[in-house]
């Protein structure tokens, strides 16, 4: 029953799940060298990703995933490959379509449920590189991906030992709902402007695929998914991608070992999001929920997080 009991206590003032959430989003700041390598992916497009390296010979890497806005330098990706490099093992932070500075060629984009890329990213890893144990971290909607990637292919590569998984909307729809109350419009405002800005530049790359009418329909996350997201990757409309690309029904076929590391006071998720069932019957799904850690926050003293700490902890029970 690999349900784990959590130890996580942070300072005072980072009990506050929005103070938490915001510090840790916005004004952490590491410094950590990394070097870019762009791989073309299977439909012709490409994805960039961002390589950290421990000071000598390592056959072990992390991926990193990160989330909704985000990109492969946030301090919340960086901040496991420093401590991953500083431990003996190399990382790589993926950038999804259009957001490592650069706008893709496709009309699709990422979303919640895109597997296909990570699957992509793995085998480029396995086929140019010597790495005998790869591990996967991914952050929020990353970290779906992780679960659902996981969840849905029987022929896990070898190579890949174990999973980690932080501050996950399992369910999309229900996350969604949450994003759209007024507990959560800062941060619904915060998503909405990156990813409008990112709408129009698309909308004059294609065109003849998206007008400006819809374009200027699109003032929520819903909208935009019911508008863009969901019929550009192929769903009926944003209900239909909530339900395909949610991770929650791939969880119970999990069978590499995965820690879903989920804080009780984050405002994102819901109660589906804490799957205390699931991971009771299963024998590699492990859930963590502590008390406080808000939205990918987990701030504690010194300058690695708990979430990374318990990501190095984690992975060496499989290397």
């Amino acid at each position: 029953m690999p349900v784990i009991k959590s130890y996580f206590k942070p300072i005072f003032i980072f009990k506050n799940a929005f103070i938490s959430t915001v510090y840790s989003g916005l004004f952490r700041q590491l410094n950590i060298k990394q070097i870019r390598e762009r791989i073309i992916l299977r439909d012709g497009d490409f994805l960039d990703l961002d390589w950290s390296y421990t000071s000598g010979q390592s056959n072990k890497l992390i991926i990193l995933l990160h989330g909704m806005e985000g990109d492969g330098q946030r301090p919340y990706v960086t901040g496991v490959a420093k401590h991953f490099n500083n431990n003996g093992i190399d990382a790589v932070c993926v950038n999804f379509r259009s957001c490592s500075g650069e706008l893709n060629k496709k009309f699709s984009s990422f979303h919640s449920g895109q597997t296909d890329d990570i699957k992509d990213v793995i085998a480029h890893v396995i086929k140019a590189y010597n790495y005998t144990s790869i591990f996967l971290k991914g952050i929020s909607l990353g970290g779906n991906i992780i679960l659902k990637y996981l969840g849905e292919n029987d022929n896990i590569p070898q190579e890949l030992k174990a999973a980690m998984a932080v501050s996950v909307p399992v369910d999309l729809a229900a996350s969604s709902k949450a994003l759209h109350q007024f507990k959560n419009i800062l941060f619904h405002i915060y998503f909405m402007i990156g990813l409008k800005y990112k709408l129009m530049k698309k909308q004059r790359q294609f065109p003849d695929k998206i007008s400006r009418k819809a374009l200027y329909s699109v003032w929520t996350l819903r909208t935009l998914d019911e508008v863009y997201t969901a019929k550009a990757n192929g769903f009926t409309n944003a209900a239909d991608y909530y339900e395909k690309s949610s991770s929650l029904g791939f969880l119970s076929s999990i069978n590499t070992p995965v820690l879903l590391l989920n804080a009780k006071n984050d405002s994102f998720l819901t109660p589906s999001c804490f799957p205390l069932e699931m991971a009771q019957k299963s024998k590699y799904l492990h859930l963590e929920t502590p008390e406080e850690g808000g939205h990918v926050g987990f701030v504690q003293k010194g300058c690695v997080y708990y979430n990374e700490k318990r990501a190095l902890e984690f992975f060496r029970k499989f290397q």
